[in-house]
Protein backbone atom coordinates (compact mmCIF):
# COMPACT_ATOMS: atom_id res chain seq x y z
CA UNK A 1 0.00 0.00 0.00
CA UNK A 2 2.88 2.34 0.44
CA UNK A 3 3.87 1.72 -2.66
CA UNK A 4 0.61 2.71 -4.03
CA UNK A 5 0.89 6.05 -2.08
CA UNK A 6 4.57 6.86 -3.04
CA UNK A 7 4.28 6.15 -7.21
CA UNK A 8 1.48 8.33 -7.62
CA UNK A 9 3.09 10.85 -4.92
CA UNK A 10 6.10 10.65 -6.96
CA UNK A 11 4.35 11.08 -10.33
CA UNK A 12 2.55 14.12 -9.12
CA UNK A 13 5.36 15.51 -7.58
CA UNK A 14 7.57 14.73 -10.65
CA UNK A 15 4.79 16.58 -12.76
CA UNK A 16 4.72 19.65 -10.37
CA UNK A 17 8.25 20.19 -11.05
CA UNK A 18 7.96 20.07 -14.73
CA UNK A 19 5.19 22.15 -14.42
CA UNK A 20 6.86 24.48 -12.46
CA UNK A 21 9.89 24.33 -14.65
CA UNK A 22 7.66 24.93 -17.75
CA UNK A 23 6.04 28.00 -15.89
CA UNK A 24 9.29 29.24 -15.02
CA UNK A 25 10.76 29.25 -18.44
CA UNK A 26 7.46 30.89 -19.10
CA UNK A 27 8.02 33.77 -17.15
CA UNK A 28 11.83 33.76 -17.88
CA UNK A 29 10.99 33.83 -21.62
CA UNK A 30 8.01 36.79 -20.82
CA UNK A 31 11.06 39.02 -19.07
CA UNK A 32 13.08 38.28 -21.72
CA UNK A 33 10.62 40.06 -24.20
CA UNK A 34 9.28 42.61 -21.42
CA UNK A 35 12.81 43.35 -21.10
CA UNK A 36 13.59 43.72 -25.18
CA UNK A 37 10.35 45.26 -25.49
CA UNK A 38 11.72 47.87 -23.05
CA UNK A 39 14.89 48.27 -24.69
CA UNK A 40 13.09 49.54 -27.64
CA UNK A 41 10.62 51.41 -26.56
CA UNK A 42 13.59 53.12 -24.42
CA UNK A 43 15.32 53.10 -27.76
CA UNK A 44 12.52 54.77 -29.28
CA UNK A 45 11.56 56.86 -26.68
CA UNK A 46 15.84 58.36 -26.54
CA UNK A 47 15.13 58.88 -30.32
CA UNK A 48 12.39 61.09 -29.94
CA UNK A 49 13.98 63.03 -27.26
CA UNK A 50 17.06 63.53 -29.77
CA UNK A 51 14.86 64.17 -32.43
CA UNK A 52 13.20 67.06 -30.10
CA UNK A 53 16.29 68.28 -29.13
CA UNK A 54 17.75 68.73 -32.71
CA UNK A 55 14.51 70.67 -33.63
CA UNK A 56 14.63 72.85 -30.70
CA UNK A 57 18.32 73.84 -31.57
CA UNK A 58 17.08 74.41 -34.77
CA UNK A 59 14.54 76.58 -34.06
CA UNK A 60 16.76 77.85 -31.41
CA UNK A 61 19.45 79.29 -34.14
CA UNK A 62 16.69 80.04 -36.40
CA UNK A 63 15.73 82.51 -34.56
CA UNK A 64 19.05 83.67 -32.58
CA UNK A 65 19.49 87.74 -31.88
CA UNK A 66 21.38 89.72 -30.69
CA UNK A 67 20.37 93.09 -30.17
CA UNK A 68 22.90 95.98 -32.00
CA UNK A 69 25.44 97.58 -29.42
CA UNK A 70 23.39 100.52 -27.89
CA UNK A 71 25.21 104.10 -29.22
CA UNK A 72 23.48 106.32 -27.59
CA UNK A 73 22.49 109.25 -30.06
CA UNK A 74 22.43 112.48 -27.97
CA UNK A 75 20.76 116.04 -28.51
CA UNK A 76 21.35 118.20 -25.36
CA UNK A 77 20.00 116.24 -22.03
CA UNK A 78 18.29 113.69 -24.44
CA UNK A 79 19.72 110.57 -25.57
CA UNK A 80 18.16 107.22 -27.49
CA UNK A 81 20.38 104.01 -27.08
CA UNK A 82 20.21 102.64 -31.09
CA UNK A 83 20.36 104.49 -34.31
CA UNK A 84 18.44 101.41 -35.78
CA UNK A 85 16.10 99.01 -34.25
CA UNK A 86 14.39 96.13 -35.32
CA UNK A 87 10.34 95.94 -35.33
CA UNK A 88 9.26 94.78 -31.87
CA UNK A 89 12.47 96.15 -30.16
CA UNK A 90 11.46 99.38 -27.52
CA UNK A 91 13.16 102.46 -27.66
CA UNK A 92 15.18 103.61 -24.49
CA UNK A 93 15.14 107.19 -24.28
CA UNK A 94 17.05 108.71 -21.45
CA UNK A 95 16.80 112.90 -20.01
CA UNK A 96 19.03 113.60 -17.85
CA UNK A 97 20.59 117.53 -16.28
CA UNK A 98 17.47 118.97 -17.72
CA UNK A 99 17.48 122.96 -16.35
CA UNK A 100 14.43 123.86 -13.85
CA UNK A 101 13.29 126.14 -16.63
CA UNK A 102 13.07 123.88 -19.80
CA UNK A 103 9.66 123.06 -20.40
CA UNK A 104 8.01 121.12 -23.29
CA UNK A 105 7.80 117.60 -25.17
CA UNK A 106 9.35 114.87 -26.87
CA UNK A 107 7.34 113.97 -29.68
CA UNK A 108 7.79 110.48 -31.55
CA UNK A 109 7.23 111.47 -35.59
CA UNK A 110 6.75 108.22 -38.01
CA UNK A 111 6.95 108.52 -41.57
CA UNK A 112 3.46 108.67 -43.43
CA UNK A 113 4.99 109.02 -46.59
CA UNK A 114 8.29 110.39 -48.85
CA UNK A 115 8.14 113.90 -47.23
CA UNK A 116 5.35 113.78 -44.19
CA UNK A 117 5.77 112.73 -40.56
CA UNK A 118 2.66 111.58 -38.35
CA UNK A 119 3.06 112.17 -34.31
CA UNK A 120 2.85 108.64 -32.82
CA UNK A 121 3.48 109.74 -29.20
CA UNK A 122 4.14 112.76 -27.09
CA UNK A 123 6.10 112.76 -23.87
CA UNK A 124 5.94 115.50 -22.11
CA UNK A 125 9.09 116.96 -19.65
CA UNK A 126 9.61 119.56 -16.97
CA UNK A 127 12.47 119.95 -15.83
CA UNK A 128 11.34 122.29 -12.53
CA UNK A 129 9.62 118.78 -11.71
CA UNK A 130 12.16 116.01 -12.64
CA UNK A 131 15.25 116.80 -13.88
CA UNK A 132 15.73 113.50 -15.09
CA UNK A 133 14.24 110.17 -16.18
CA UNK A 134 13.93 106.87 -18.42
CA UNK A 135 11.39 106.24 -20.90
CA UNK A 136 10.51 103.18 -22.94
CA UNK A 137 8.82 103.81 -26.16
CA UNK A 138 7.10 100.48 -27.67
CA UNK A 139 6.06 100.77 -31.13
CA UNK A 140 2.83 97.85 -31.93
CA UNK A 141 0.28 97.65 -34.46
CA UNK A 142 -2.87 99.92 -33.72
CA UNK A 143 -5.99 100.34 -35.77
CA UNK A 144 -6.30 103.43 -33.89
CA UNK A 145 -3.06 105.25 -35.02
CA UNK A 146 -3.50 103.85 -38.46
CA UNK A 147 -0.30 101.53 -37.77
CA UNK A 148 -1.84 98.38 -39.69
CA UNK A 149 1.37 96.38 -41.06
CA UNK A 150 4.90 96.59 -40.51
CA UNK A 151 5.08 98.63 -43.89
CA UNK A 152 3.27 101.28 -41.61
CA UNK A 153 6.66 101.34 -38.86
CA UNK A 154 9.32 100.73 -41.60
CA UNK A 155 11.72 103.54 -42.54
CA UNK A 156 13.53 106.89 -40.89
CA UNK A 157 11.73 107.86 -37.30
CA UNK A 158 12.25 111.49 -35.96
CA UNK A 159 12.53 112.82 -32.20
CA UNK A 160 11.65 116.31 -31.71
CA UNK A 161 12.17 118.13 -29.03
CA UNK A 162 9.31 120.51 -28.38
CA UNK A 163 9.46 123.72 -26.19
CA UNK A 164 14.04 123.27 -26.86
CA UNK A 165 15.97 124.40 -29.29
CA UNK A 166 17.84 121.13 -29.45
CA UNK A 167 17.99 119.40 -32.55
CA UNK A 168 15.76 116.71 -33.82
CA UNK A 169 17.38 113.31 -32.94
CA UNK A 170 16.70 110.61 -36.24
CA UNK A 171 16.58 106.44 -36.36
CA UNK A 172 15.48 103.90 -38.17
CA UNK A 173 12.96 100.50 -38.22
CA UNK A 174 15.02 97.86 -40.31
CA UNK A 175 12.38 95.70 -42.27
CA UNK A 176 13.44 93.02 -39.65
CA UNK A 177 10.93 91.60 -36.83
CA UNK A 178 12.33 90.88 -32.93
CA UNK A 179 12.19 86.88 -33.32
CA UNK A 180 9.29 85.24 -31.51
CA UNK A 181 7.32 88.80 -31.91
CA UNK A 182 6.34 87.60 -35.80
CA UNK A 183 2.66 87.08 -34.35
CA UNK A 184 1.99 90.67 -33.04
CA UNK A 185 2.51 91.94 -36.03
CA UNK A 186 0.85 90.36 -38.33
CA UNK A 187 -1.40 92.49 -40.55
CA UNK A 188 -4.41 93.76 -38.41
CA UNK A 189 -5.96 96.27 -41.36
Amino acid sequence: MNKMIVIPLAIGIIIMIIGISVISNQESEIEKNNEQNNLENKTSVDENIDNKLDQIDKKAEENFYEPAQREWITSGPFQIDRSKYVIGEKIFIRIGELDPNEKGQISLLRPSNETHYTVHQTIPFDGSAKNAFNYYLDVRLSKALAICSIDDIIGEWTIVFRGTDYPNVKFEFKDEILPGEEDAFEPIC
